[in-house]
């Protein structure tokens, strides 16, 4: 039975965060085409993982800059090893490429954080991203490791235009997979009028949501004074006391923190409002508002990668008020309303079935592993960096590894008795 090894940066929450869901989908799919899945983390595991173990894969935690680590892989001998992200790949990818050569080293970027990192400084310091504004050092380091990997799953059509047209990336060393949705809309919703309020959910450890919660509260007394009776919910994992502050009963702003079922909470409202500032990638909760009919207000950045020939599941704008105004008009246009819900559902089966786009997604994956050594070769950018970049990390790690060993035998050395 051929072997997946995942090494991940967190457990998955996939109720807590997009990034969680979608690692699910990847570690389903090779289950699904029999392959034995292995999930291993040094992180500390939070209290809304999921249960692997009750989906076949077997957890495993690993240890950092140890060569215990180096023993076990080579002892597995997988025949595909997954870096959750690229500080994974800066990690472990000199231990596994000296332990398992012939494993298919496969990178999921989840989203390009450079590119977030890049429009976040960019809000901070209130003007508009430059081309410029790209080119930093975690954007070395993140392309470096793509161009490390035998191929990097990247999630959005735009993150892949940019890699190729702004930084010359080869198309080969890139798989465009996207969330991978074997749940299409929800059956038997609750129809315009069953309807009501607004919703805003996300996990409040991911900045683009902490910011656009804190432009929730200026916009959200323009729609207010609009539509008195209406109610902002806002939801999300991990709310901090700063957060919780926020809470206004009087004015319908409500902090609600966790919801423990979010399509629920997004079935019951009338319109998802998430106006974020800046992010890269896929946004999760459009995803889920859309499986539940319910349209959506957000800016581009927000609806990036998530339109069907231009068109996207509610309304986008950029500034206070026009989200206000696109915010009210939405919530109170029942025919626009019902078009918008439409569209999500078109979006949901043009983009992101699972049936329509696995089979490609496994097609390369396949074709890639089975012509490994071919593949490599056409690479030399890849080899290069490797032979470089490695040797720092190796020599970083083993430093890291012999002081922790130094420090401990210290302690038992002053531990014991004269």
């Amino acid at each position: 039975m051929a072997l997946l090894v995942v090494l991940g940066y967190v457990w998955p929450e996939p109720a807590s965060s997009a990034a969680g869901w979608r690692m699910l989908s990847l570690l389903e799919m090779y289950r699904a085409q029999g392959w034995q899945v292995i999930f291993a983390s040094a992180a500390e595991r939070g209290p809304h993982r999921a249960d692997l173990t009750a989906l076949g894969i077997r957890e495993v935690n690993i240890a950092l800059n140890c060569s215990s680590f180096d023993h076990w892989i080579a002892e597995l001998q997988p025949d595909v090893v997954l870096f959750d992200r690229f500080m994974l790949e800066e990690q472990f990818g000199w231990r596994v490429e000296a332990a398992c050569p012939n494993a298919l080293r496969l990178l999921d970027s989840e989203d390009l954080h450079f590119l977030r990192a890049a429009r976040q400084q960019a809000f901070k310091e209130k003007r508009q991203l430059q081309p410029l504004d790209l080119h930093s050092e975690l954007a070395m380091r993140e392309i470096a490791a793509i161009l490390r990997s035998d191929l990097t799953l990247t999630i959005s059509e735009y993150e892949m235009t940019l890699l190729q047209q702004q930084f010359q990336l080869p198309a080969s060393q890139l798989l465009y997979c996207p969330f991978l949705l074997t749940q299409q809309a929800t059956l038997d919703l609750p129809d315009f009028d069953e309807r009501k309020h607004f919703v805003f959910i996300g996990n409040f450890r991911h900045e683009p949501n902490w910011q656009a919660v804190l432009w929730l509260q200026q916009i959200w007394p323009v729609i207010r004074q609009q539509l008195p009776g209406a109610e902002l919910h806002i939801y999300g994992a991990y709310p901090p006391p700063k957060a919780t502050a926020l809470h206004n009963s009087k004015q319908g702003f409500f902090i609600k923190g966790w919801a423990d079922d979010a399509h629920k909470v997004l079935r019951e409202a009338r319109v998802c409002l998430a106006p974020l500032p800046f992010g890269a990638g896929l946004k999760g909760k459009f995803i889920d508002a859309m499986q539940n009919g319910t349209p959506c207000v957000t800016t581009a950045i927000g609806a990036e990668g998530m339109c069907w020939h231009g068109e996207f599941a509610g309304l986008v704008a950029e500034d206070s008020q026009s989200i206000a105004q696109a915010a009210v008009r939405l919530y109170q246009d029942e025919i626009l309303w019902r078009a918008s819900q439409q569209q999500g559902f078109t979006i949901l089966q043009q983009k992101f079935a699972y049936e329509a786009l696995q089979p490609g997604v496994w097609q390369q994956l396949e074709q890639v592993r089975a012509n490994l050594s071919w593949h490599r070769a056409q690479h030399f950018m890849g080899a290069m960096l490797r032979q470089h970049q490695f040797r720092s990390s190796k020599f970083m790690g083993q430093w890291i590894e012999a002081k922790t060993k130094l420090a401990a035998l210290e302690q038992l050395s002053g531990a014991a008795p004269q």
